[in-house]
């Protein structure tokens, strides 16, 4: 394939060029992006005298970064060193293998995440049993790696048992492949290279998140994961560059002759440029183009320039084909309005092919988050609200909607909603509190009428769409969790959870009380907040 053939020049080209690079670089650790670790560098990341990238993540930590000696403080929370028995200090201090050196460090760990549960409001039990892995370490100063996976069994209370059956999904996960008790496995894999202080690729299966909130409007986690090359490069201290090559599926378009791998597939590119304004401001700008890998006769898309244009995608550059490029671009933006205070906000347009009178599909975000609230130490804050136009993210033809498999790479609920999310956070010791509120308005498709909350279908826009058209429904969301670590290396600990959900339309009504306890680890997100 052509794209195909042009990705992997342009990824020998990079290589050999930074392979003639001689600088050196610290160290680099890759950390997984979950936000409930992550908001507990809030103090540095929105500490009003740095001037940090924040809206790319996961972050790759250094012995140089900011962030360093706060993220060394938790990777040693609650460790004992006075602990001398090989078991006591695997179990409580250390990774389950970890070997370092000057020239190489390498770690691995065996990751459960064993539930049990109860679904009140349904009465039924709930479970998940999960074996997982991770390895990861560096070579030298410049390389680095990381891979984890996980095999799971798990039974779900009944919303988020119809989302399954609904997507074939297992929320931001993976395919589910039983007609019975859900049993799906996914795994992560990276290899990263620092050929300088400004400039680093990665390449491997995995997620990008895009934005200062809770959601984001540009690219989220809530996805499964997906092939990626990623080069990020710094120009300066103020200006930095991202550029993301990425291959997507999709489950439910329509398969051609001869079509070898079970779904279609599409490819996405991204640009994301963030300008720190200031020590207090900073404003990025983000594109993003989605491509049919081919058209429904099974014919090879064409080269495309804007795969290799590093600022803005144009229709007028694309080629002309049977199945048109999706294209969307936006705008986040933060400002410190007081110290480990943060105002932030995003925009995004979707520039879909629509008649010419029904205006532009689009959303925006608004919210503030912080550190130390009321003073006190390790109390962080968030609240944010987020909008999205009906239609906004699909496409006339759904192959080139903003997806990957049949999840948004948007918020969770894809278009036509109104939300604001609200969650706090503290710590205390080896004892972590979270609690979480979720208010949305939704619009749902009804009668086989798309009213545009639906992002998998094709999108037929029509003039005079309005936010919350369709059946009204109304959407409340509580959660609270309780956990005791254990190890901080790779998050082992005991937890507590407590769901409440109602989701109310003149239609249906559905309510859920969800009570779970369990062993959990790993740093990854798993929404259940939708």
């Amino acid at each position: 394939m052509v794209i195909k053939n042009w990705a992997i020049k342009f990824f020998a080209i990079g290589v050999i060029l930074t392979f003639c690079c001689k600088l050196t670089y610290a160290q680099v650790i890759y950390q997984p992006y979950s936000y409930q670790f992550y908001q507990k560098l809030n103090d540095q990341l929105y500490f009003d005298n740095t001037n940090l990238h924040t809206a790319v993540k996961p972050y790759l930590i250094s012995d140089a970064n900011a962030l360093r000696t706060t993220y060394d403080s938790l990777m040693n929370l609650g460790v004992d060193s006075s602990r001398k028995s090989w078991l006591s200090r695997k179990l409580f201090n250390e990774h389950g293998f970890d070997d370092r050196n000057k020239e190489f460090t390498f770690y691995a760990d065996y990751l459960p995440d064993l539930l049990i549960g109860k679904d009140l409001s349904g009465k039924k039990s709930t479970y998940l049993n999960t074996r997982g892995f991770q390895v990861g370490g560096t070579i030298g100063t410049k390389f680095f790696f990381y891979t984890s996976a996980y095999e799971n069994q798990g039974t779900f209370p009944e919303y988020l048992t119809d989302y399954i059956h609904t997507t074939g999904m297992v929320p931001g996960q993976a395919l589910e492949f039983t007609l019975g008790t859900p049993d799906w496995s996914y795994a992560t894999g990276l290899i990263g290279y620092n050929p300088t202080k400004s400039i680093s690729l990665v390449m491997g299966v995995d997620k990008t998140f895009i934005g200062d909130g809770y959601r984001s409007l540009l690219l989220s986690d809530f996805s499964a994961n997906y092939p990626l090359f990623r080069i990020t490069f710094n120009l300066g201290k103020k200006v930095q560059y991202m550029a993301m090559w990425s291959l997507l599926q999709d489950q439910t378009a329509t398969t051609f002759p001869d079509q070898h791998a079970p779904y279609r597939k599409k490819w996405a590119a991204f640009h994301y440029i963030d300008w720190t304004i200031s020590n207090r401001a900073s404003l990025g700008f983000f594109n993003a183009i989605i491509a049919a890998e081919s058209d429904d006769d099974g014919t090879n898309h064409p080269f495309d320039v804007n795969f290799i244009n590093p600022i803005f995608f144009s229709k007028a550059l694309a080629p002309s084909t049977q199945i048109p490029d999706h294209t969307l671009f936006g705008f986040n933006g933060k400002y410190k309005v007081l110290n480990k205070t943060t105002l932030y906000g995003q925009l995004l347009f979707d520039q879909q092919s629509a008649p010419a009178n029904t205006g532009t599909e689009y959303g925006y975000q608004l919210g503030f988050r912080g550190a130390d609230l009321f003073k006190v130490h390790a109390l962080n804050y968030l609240v944010e609200y987020n909008t999205v136009k009906p239609y906004t993210y699909s496409h006339q033809y759904p192959l080139v909607n903003y997806t990957q498999y049949n999840e948004p790479l948007g918020d969770p609920f894809g278009a036509d909603f109104k939300e604001i999310v609200g969650l706090l956070n503290y710590s205390i010791g080896k004892f972590d509190f979270q609690g979480e509120l979720n208010y949305a308005k939704l619009g749902v498709n009804y009668d086989n009428v798309n009213y545009g909350s639906d992002i998998l279908i094709p999108a037929v826009i029509t003039p005079g769409t309005v936010i919350g058209q369709g059946t009204n429904t109304s959407f409340k969301y509580a959660e609270g969790k309780v956990a005791y670590l254990i190890n901080p290396k790779y998050n082992l600990r005991f937890e507590l959870g407590l769901v409440y959900r109602d989701e109310t339309s003149s239609i249906t009504s559905s309510k859920t009380t969800w009570v779970t306890f369990g062993l959990r680890s790993t740093f990854r997100d798993l929404y259940t907040d939708f």
